[in-house]
């Protein structure tokens, strides 16, 4: 694919972008994700509609799994384009703008986007292929109610007909957003949370949940149709992903838990859908998978495995929670309230925390009195160490499991590797 030459500011922007990455890396202060892309902008304001080249473009927003299946639907794609994508997980414009740069060989763009950035991507992308996961309530204080970010999804939808939506019809609110859409694919991919789910982000009836999975709301739509759960062409069961076919590809992922069964089902009808990747490579793909930024790995700390998992709101903990071991020696619940977690934390009072039976519990992180009064409430024994480090610690030797949210598992994976590290030398 021959691209245009680029303009003089944007050349510039893009050299002056890998000092500042470069920089950042040399010094230690980050892995240049957002840096390279900050400084870039600043030169250049046009600079992510100027690499988009009109390349092929697939969004992935929702709350929850937008990394996982990011990763899964490049490297399906992968298996017969050059793709530049966002690994690192950084989905704001400037982690966009810094994997565009990156990726300015490639072919194709796949993209985890932020929900309250995908408008303004939208924008200066035109995205090929939009792969709505789910939407629930994450971040308050930055993000506010869930149905702003509803209505803005619908309105980009609309703004852009010719955009395929690949989108889970099991969410009610992922539902309105694509209801109108002109090229949609609908995916039940499951909704294992079902919180936010409760009311017609379009009318305010109620919204009734039936045993089989299916939903439908009371009051009709203005123009007097039925807001219900679409037919989906594709589905994920326990045997395997149901194709368009009627046949079931069966699905062997590496990766834990049902949400990323319906995540790789996403993955794969956006691939096969948008982008003509055949189903059994497109299969074949998901399941290499085995990693996302460590998310689900398992460190080795003197006699101690020490199991990673990322949550981060109301479904995403319901989800972690149904992955721990509860065979496991011990187990640490980390919560930090920084900027990019939410400094509003009432969310812990929406989690269910469950029974974890024998498990002995530490409460840790920067907002660890916040969790241990949650958890207090929620009848589980504990105990309060706010050393990430020192909670691990004081489990009993063996298999640790790990719940942390967004900054909290990210500094305690970056504690630990420098402590094996430290250790093994």
């Amino acid at each position: 694919m021959k691209f245009p030459r680029l303009r003089a500011r944007t050349r510039a922007a893009i050299g002056l972008a890998r000092l500042a990455t470069f920089a950042s890396r040399a010094t230690g202060r980050g892995s240049g994700g957002m840096i390279g892309g900050l400084v870039a902008e600043k030169i250049d304001p046009q600079i992510m509609k100027n690499l988009g080249f009109g390349r092929p473009v697939a969004l992935i927003t929702g709350t929850n799994g937008k990394s996982t299946t990011t990763r899964m639907l490049a490297t399906a794609i992968r298996s017969a384009h050059q793709v530049a994508t966002n690994e690192g997980g950084d989905n704001m414009d400037a982690g966009i703008i810094t994997a565009l740069m990156a990726g300015q060989e490639a072919s194709h763009v796949v993209l985890e986007c932020d929900e309250l950035h995908v408008p303004s991507v939208a924008d200066r992308l035109q995205p090929s292929c939009l792969v709505l996961l789910n939407l629930s309530r994450d971040q308050l204080d930055r993000v506010g109610e869930i149905n702003k970010i509803e209505r803005a999804l619908r309105q980009c939808v609309l703004n852009h007909p010719t955009m395929t939506v690949i989108a889970n019809c099991d969410d009610v609110l992922v539902t309105s957003v694509a209801w109108e859409a002109k090229n949609v694919v609908w995916v039940s991919a499951g909704a294992g949370w079902k919180g936010d789910s409760v009311s017609c982000p379009r009318t305010g009836g109620r919204i009734i949940h039936h045993p089989d999975g299916t939903w439908e709301a009371v009051q009709p739509l203005a123009d007097g149709t039925i807001f219900r759960r679409p037919e989906p062409t594709w589905t994920i069961t326990p045997e395997g992903i149901h194709t368009p076919t009627n046949d079931i590809a069966p699905l062997a992922l590496k990766l834990p838990g049902t949400a990323n069964r319906g995540n790789a089902t996403q993955a794969v009808a956006a691939a096969v859908e948008c982008f003509g990747i055949p189903l059994d490579v497109a299969m074949s793909a998901v399941e290499t998978v085995d990693d996302v930024a460590g998310r689900y790995s398992t460190l080795r700390l003197g006699n101690r495995d020490i199991h990673l998992l990322l949550a981060k709101n109301p479904a995403g903990w319901q989800e972690a929670m149904s992955m721990v071991d509860r065979t496991a020696d011990g187990l640490v619940i980390a919560v930090n309230g920084q900027v990019a977690d939410g400094e509003d934390l009432s969310w812990l009072w929406d989690v269910r925390f469950e029974d974890f039976g024998e498990l002995a519990v530490k409460a840790s992180g920067e907002r660890g009195t916040d969790l241990a009064v949650r958890l207090t409430y929620a009848e589980i024994q504990h105990e309060l160490v706010h050393n990430m480090m020192d909670a691990i610690l004081a489990c009993p030797e063996g298999r640790v499991e790990v719940l942390a949210n967004y900054t909290a598992f990210r500094d305690l994976k970056r504690a630990l590797v420098r402590r094996i590290e430290a250790e093994t030398h």
